[in-house]
C-alpha cells in the first residue's frame, strides 16, 4: 500500500499514476511492497525532523525512514515541497520532474542504492533517470 499524506497546501494531481509507477519500480528492482507513507510538507516541518531524528541542523528535500526487511519494502518518506521547488529552479528543471526524481530517490534507497560516494551517486542518478523515463 502506498499512502500520500499532506502537511502543506500541496497535493499530487495523479496519485494513482504515481503509485503504479512506484510499484513498477519496486517490482523491477526485485522487491515487494509492504507499505510506503509519503508525507509532503514544508521546510520547517522537515527541518524539525532532521534535527530531532538525524541531528542535522540543515534544510533538505527528503528524509526517509526505512523499515524494510529483506526484499519487503516498508517506510516513511518525508518530502519538503519548498525544497523541491527551490532545487527545480537551481537545476533549471520543471518542478514536476524534480518532484518525481525525489519521490523515486527514496524508493531507490529502500532498494539498496546509496549516494555517499561519487560512484554510488552516479549509479543512483542513472537509476533515477531510468525510472523517470518510465513515467509517462
Amino acid at each position: 500500500m502506498i499512502n500520500f499524506n499532506y502537511e502543506t497546501e500541496f497535493s499530487l494531481k495523479d496519485e494513482k499514476v504515481i503509485s503504479n509507477w512506484i510499484l513498477d519500480t519496486i517490482s523491477e528492482e526485485g522487491y515487494k511492497l509492504e507499505e510506503i507513507n509519503y508525507v509532503f510538507c514544508n521546510d520547517e516541518y522537515l527541518h524539525k525532523l532532521n534535527v530531532e531524528f538525524l541531528n542535522h541542523d540543515t534544510l533538505t528535500d527528503i528524509i526517509s525512514f526505512d523499515y524494510s526487511v529483506g526484499k519487503l519494502i516498508q517506510g516513511d518518506i518525508f518530502i519538503s515541497v519548498e525544497r523541491v521547488e527551490d532545487n527545480a529552479k537551481d537545476f533549471s528543471v520543471p518542478f514536476k520532474e524534480e518532484l518525481h526524481r525525489v519521490i523515486i530517490h527514496g524508493i531507490l534507497h529502500y532498494c539498496g542504492y546509496k549516494d555517499k560516494s561519487d560512484s554510488e551517486a552516479k549509479l543512483m542518478r542513472e537509476k533515477e533517470n531510468h525510472y523517470l523515463e518510465q513515467l509517462v
